[in-house]
């Protein structure tokens, strides 16, 4: 679709967009989305985007029931609605069930869940709709995930070679999904920890065809800026840290097979988690304030014309695709949910602390909006670390409660429940700003009226506040959410009593390692033993990134997440980058400096290809993985890896069969490349030595 023009309804043509059918289904989708991945953010500590697999499962159920005249925009609305509670549930999720951590709460309560989700959802899509035309018609982020829904979209609005490669390769992804995360017939990832020069060394990746796809959406610059970060902080800070201060002794029992939580091993994990992730959150604090301020211009300018536009002024005047919701309607909802937020903290926290929670939400929810939008925008909502941004939060808001708390005599208990309170709906803001722009860049592309879609969001994020509190008092109840509350549970029970048949077994208990950490961190903070130290490194980090004028955040971002998730969005760039030289040289007979356009157009052609062959497998691995979750919350189905017995490969095999599929999108990718004019040895040798020379004349030529 290199050829194809945005948006692909054009502004003067109406279609059918957020119709009675859209708000039906869009809210059935959305409830499934919320709960299914609410179990699966509590038992992997991730949860999976919904916006692709949530635009095939609307593309299906429009069109497999044959409703007539089904539009683009109609299943836009749908995918937009249904996407809105799986990000919903992740801010809720890394946050809420910390109370049960700290002991707070004995249950998971449904009310204030909601509460907290409802004022956060809302305040988040409030913020994105005021940045919509900063980031996504001024700055024109890449949005991965938006881009490749946008593909799926249109391949089934179109059908032919598009939609029949989208269901090829959603079937591919769904396969790939089901042997390794239902059955579990080979691990998730290859790994290893060696010891060299007195400290430990991590090497290994997640066999994720998921964040392969997103690398090979976003390109190698970014993809190679997020890797880079992971080398540092997993690769490079940790290993120094060991060296200097050593590294915490393995549990009795592990061995160097064992996956799960601890991909690296439990000490070096340990270290990671402990220590240089609050390098990331630090480095992302001080790239965030950068990178507004760095924008303040434009934010200012997109944020004065969304106040020029209203829509009283006449459709004539202002496009369709241009209609944006009334700034000012915005701001009186914003002013509402402040409001209500300090009714709400009033009735939990008293008036002194419910003015400063108001003030610092008022203060600061805008600016991770906006830093959430933004990473969303570099590396899709999937990858968007909101558990660091929530990090971050934290550590401002407990500044904030012990200054106020120790003013007005509070103790300790009531201090760490309103600095969780607060954050909660900072994070659940910063957590539903990723997903919306990445839905309104689809809506950008495909053509939709910005205030309808933003209407169809809003009753997405209502929906999803209102199903995630039941959702997790019924997992909780099922299962008790983190190791930690289901042995504090068994301790009380067994203080009333209770024979030890009867008491809780721990090792079904959902790990939700987000709200552990969370939860610790916070006793830490009012224990006297923030990690200060490291995030202030962090932000010298991220200020000596800004001097070189290098991409902050990503890097930011990559030093964050553990380099097993950098590696396959590595790899994919890589691929990208590869097949578009390829598609270049094949039709100019080599690499120029300024390629033909004919040659742009090859390599235009071949992105599209990939693109649309990596929605597919985001949508079959992320779809499967719903699926798994709802077989095991139902009664009598459980874990599909339970139903064979089969045992699970080791890591050879494990990396065979991962490169096999990678192998897969690469041919699926290059068939619409030009034919070859020299052997592929000879292409591969010329794209080799083009590299190092574009490297070297970057790096060691250019300041």
């Amino acid at each position: 679709m290199a050829d194809q023009k945005w948006p692909f309804v054009p502004a003067e043509k109406s279609l059918p967009e957020l119709t009675t059918r859209v708000i039906v289904i869009g809210i059935f989708l959305g409830m499934v989305m919320t709960a299914a991945n609410a179990y699966l953010g509590m038992k992997v500590g991730m949860t999976v985007s919904a916006s692709i697999p949530a635009a095939v499962m609307s593309m299906l159920i429009l069109r497999g029931f044959r409703f007539k005249d089904v539009s683009i925009l109609e299943n836009n609305a749908v995918q937009t609605m249904a996407s809105a509670g799986e990000s919903l549930a992740a801010g809720v999720i890394f946050t809420v069930p910390a109370l049960l951590v700290m002991g707070i709460w004995d249950d998971i309560d449904p009310l204030q869940t909601f509460i907290i989700a409802f004022l956060g959802g809302v305040l988040g899509t409030m913020f994105t709709i005021a940045l919509r035309r900063v980031f996504i018609v001024e700055e024109a982020l890449p949005y991965p995930e938006g881009v490749a829904c946008t593909e799926v979209l249109i391949a089934g609005e179109k059908g032919g070679s598009g939609l029949v490669a989208i269901i090829y390769a959603l079937i591919i992804g769904a396969m790939y999904g089901w042997v390794v995360e239902g059955l579990k017939v080979t691990k998730k990832g290859v790994h290893s920890v060696f010891e060299f020069m007195g400290t430990k060394f991590y090497a290994g990746s997640e066999m994720s065809l998921a964040l392969l796809s997103v690398g090979y959406i976003v390109g190698l610059r970014i993809a190679s800026f997020i890797f880079i970060g992971g080398i540092l902080g997993f690769g490079f800070l940790v290993p120094i840290f060991g060296l200097l201060h050593g590294f915490p002794s393995e549990p009795l029992g592990w061995d160097a097979t064992t996956m799960g939580e601890w991909h690296a091993g439990p000490s070096y994990y340990a270290v990671w988690s402990g220590q240089v992730r609050y390098i990331g959150a630090g480095a992302m604090v001080v790239g965030g304030v950068w990178t507004l301020w760095s924008m303040r211009s434009t934010i200012f300018t997109g944020f004065s014309k969304a106040l020029n536009f209203n829509n009283s002024t006449g459709e004539d005047e202002v496009l369709r695709t241009d209609q944006d919701t009334d700034m000012r309607l915005v701001l009186s909802v914003c002013g509402m949910i402040l409001i209500l937020s300090l009714l709400f903290f009033i009735f939990n926290l008293g008036l002194a602390l419910a003015i400063a929670g108001t003030l610092f939400i008022a203060a600061v929810a805008f600016f991770f909006s906006a830093v959430a939008g933004y990473i969303a925008g570099v590396v899709g909502s999937s990858n968007s670390p909101v558990s660091g941004m929530t990090i971050a939060t934290l550590m401002f808001t407990a500044a904030l409660v012990f200054v106020v708390g120790s003013l007005v005599g509070a103790n300790n208990e009531t201090m760490m429940f309103a600095t969780l309170m607060i954050a909660s709906v900072v994070a659940v803001n910063a957590a539903i700003a990723g997903d919306v722009m990445q839905d309104l860049k689809t809506g950008n592309m495909v053509g939709a009226t910005p205030w309808r879609q933003q209407i169809a969001e809003t009753i997405g994020v209502i929906v999803g506040a209102a199903v995630i509190g039941p959702v997790l008092l019924l997992l909780n109840r099922a299962f008790k959410i983190t190791i930690t509350h289901c042995e504090d549970a068994n301790l009380k029970l067994e203080g009333a009593g209770t024979p030890t048949s009867e008491l809780y077994d721990c090792s079904n208990a959902l790990l939700a390692p987000q709200a552990d950490l969370i939860g610790t961190i916070i006793e830490s903070i009012f224990g006297g033993s923030a990690n200060v130290e490291m995030l202030i490194l962090g932000g010298l980090i991220a200020a000596l990134l800004v001097w070189r004028k290098l991409p902050v955040m990503s890097v930011a971002i990559g030093i964050y997440l553990p380099i097993e998730l950098s590696a396959p969005i590595f790899t994919g760039g890589l691929i990208h980058y590869y097949i578009t030289n390829l598609a270049i040289l094949r039709t100019d007979g080599s690499i120029r400096e300024k390629p033909s356009n004919s040659a742009m157009k090859a390599a235009d052609d071949v992105t599209s290809r990939g693109v649309l062959i990596g929605a597919g497998f985001i949508a079959g691995e992320s779809l499967v993985g719903v699926f798994i979750a709802l077989l095991i919350v139902t009664p009598k189905i459980g874990d599909p890896s339970l139903w064979f017995g089969i045992p699970q490969l080791g890591q050879f095999p494990t990396l065979m069969f991962f490169m096999w599929f990678v192998g897969v999108f690469i041919f699926l990718t290059a068939l619409s490349l030009p034919k070859k004019i020299i052997s592929i040895g000879e292409e591969i040798i010329l794209i080799i030595k083009m590299s190092i020379l574009r490297l070297y004349d970057n790096i060691l030529v250019k300041k």
